[in-house]
């Protein structure tokens, strides 16, 4: 599974408590909410985490062949 299949279906997940919040002001989906998009800004932080050791592992390889 990708990251950005992981980031749907986790969005996916919730949408139930987005329209119970909105549409209906249940106050119950409102928590459930706020915890989920805590959820979201982990996993965005790992992602960002991901991509920044993958960019860094083949900057080296990069830069000896820019040099060369």
């Amino acid at each position: 599974m990708t990251r950005y299949q992981e980031l749907q279906e986790l969005l996916a997940s919730f949408e139930k408590d987005f329209e119970k919040f909105y549409d209906k002001k249940n106050k119950s989906a409102g928590t459930r909410l706020r915890k989920a998009m805590n959820e979201l800004k982990r996993k965005a932080q790992d992602i960002r985490k991901e991509v920044q050791e993958i960019k860094t592992a083949e900057e080296p390889a990069t830069q000896t062949q820019a040099a060369a």
